[in-house]
């Protein structure tokens, strides 16, 4: 054999072990010496080398637990299920307080998702705000789960972010600082139907590594950063910067003039406010963008009707002429009738307003609008004129500037008497004043 490949084959050896250092097995394959069950009725037992979780009818949540904590942590493991398809996760970072929620688990949960969905890896965050990181948000790692057979699952918790993969494939990346430590548990599904009863999820091969050392991040991955106004070193690589920096309006100015409006904005606990009272003093950017993604997380108050208006052109921004653009509504929807009544119209929250109404929105919590919570909007300008419009992590509208399906909205709409409305090659953004309050926090834009 050549020396080189000698040395290689050392080379190897040597890796190989030093990656072996430092992991703990968490399942001996034998006992469930460990672990315990803190929620639920769901059955967990161990068979031929694996723990078997099995859905049980009308009970909530199971979990099956580690004893001990872990804070900073690559885990492991290997998941199958048979007998049918049944929802199920591995909890990171939880606990249970008997003051909270009737002392159910909550925290970080990684989605195990056998059904059309396919959100396998995704990241929810048990019995608190709900979905961190839908695959709406990565939607090529949909279906790299495969049911039925052995799935190889990976989470990275190191510091604030929390990353998954499936069977090797990246799938989720969270930036969040709610919860830094808790146990490690095995979730079983509740179920309500007979045809659900005696679903079996395996678990096998579970091995975790305490380390702050992590992998290099992704960087064509989204990252949803839940830090108010954070930018981490993976989003600048991106290209990301803040439009708010939490503590100034430096970036920003009236749009009937050269200085900042303070009747009715003001920065306050790291977000910026537009307090209740009039209407009109609508702030704007100073830089004007072309192709650009632009997200922010936004507050509505009971009644509120605002927008997130782009491609502003300079000649409405004037102190004599009303600024004109393509709007993404804020608003909340519990006083539009037309909704009341099932119709969605371009009046509801992420439409483009007056042109073009987004679809039915996901009933998920933490993919649901609610009004007086933190809500994420997100806007993408593609080059090929191509716009997206999101809310919580999915997409709600998608239209092409200039192309006929947009012109023929544009004319059946109030804006119809405006040549070459929205067609315009770059513009300023606008945070629209309503009337009612509204906060913004973590804007965030990048150029494309």
């Amino acid at each position: 054999m050549p020396a080189l490949m000698l040395g290689c084959l050392a080379c190897a050896a040597t890796v190989l072990a030093a990656d072996e250092e430092g992991w703990v097995t968490l399942f001996d394959g034998k006992t469930l010496r460990g672990w315990k069950q803190v929620s639920g009725t769901a059955f967990f037992e161990v068979i031929d080398g694996a723990i078997v979780g099995t859905t049980r009818l009308n009970s909530l949540n199971s979990f099956l637990a580690t004893d001990e904590t872990y804070r900073d942590f690559v885990l492991e493991f290997e998941v199958k299920q048979d007998g049918g398809p049944a929802n199920s996760g591995v909890q990171i970072r939880s606990a249970t307080d008997p003051s909270y929620n009737e002392g159910r688990v909550f925290g970080y949960q990684v989605e195990i998702d056998p059904f059309e969905r396919a959100w396998s890896g995704g990241i929810y965050d048990e019995q608190r705000r709900g979905w961190l990181y839908p695959l709406t948000l990565n939607p090529s790692a949909r279906g790299v789960y495969r049911p039925q057979e052995w799935n190889r699952f990976r989470i990275e918790a190191i510091g604030t972010t929390i990353r998954t993969w499936v069977n090797d494939v990246p799938v989720a990346h969270v930036i969040d600082a709610v919860s830094s430590e808790g146990f490690i548990a095995l979730q079983i599904h509740s179920i309500e139907r007979a045809d659900e009863v005696d679903r079996r999820t395996l678990w096998r091969n579970i091995r975790l590594r305490e380390t702050t050392a992590a992998t290099p991040p992704v960087e064509t991955l989204f990252v949803r950063n839940l830090i108010p106004n954070d930018l981490s070193d993976i989003e600048r690589r991106q290209g990301w910067r803040l439009l708010f920096d939490g503590r100034t309006t430096d970036g920003w100015r009236g749009v009937d003039g050269a200085s900042f409006p303070t009747r009715r904005w003001k920065v306050e606990n790291g977000e910026l406010v537009l307090l209740s009272g009039g209407k009109g003093e609508h702030i704007v950017t100073e830089d004007q963008y072309a192709a650009f993604e632009l997200q922010l997380e936004f507050k509505l108050s009971p009644g509120a009707d605002s927008g997130i208006v782009y491609f502003v052109p300079d000649r409405s921004v004037t102190p004599t002429s009303p600024f004109l653009g393509l709007e993404y509504q804020l608003r909340d929807d519990a006083v539009d009738p037309d909704l009341a009544r099932g119709v969605i119209t371009s009046n509801t929250l992420g439409s483009l307003f007056g042109v073009l109404p987004r679809k039915q929105l996901m009933p998920n919590l933490g993919l649901a609008p609610r009004v007086g919570e933190w809500q994420h909007a997100r806007i993408v300008a593609h080059f090929d004129s191509r716009v997206e419009h999101w809310l919580n992590g999915v997409k709600v509208l998608e239209y092409v500037r200039g192309s006929p399906a947009y012109r023929k909205a544009v004319a059946a709409s109030p804006l119809h008497a405006l040549i070459d409305f929205g067609e315009n090659a770059r513009g300023r953004i606008v945070l629209q004043d309503g009337g009612r309050e509204v906060r913004f926090r973590s804007v965030k834009i990048r150029a494309l």
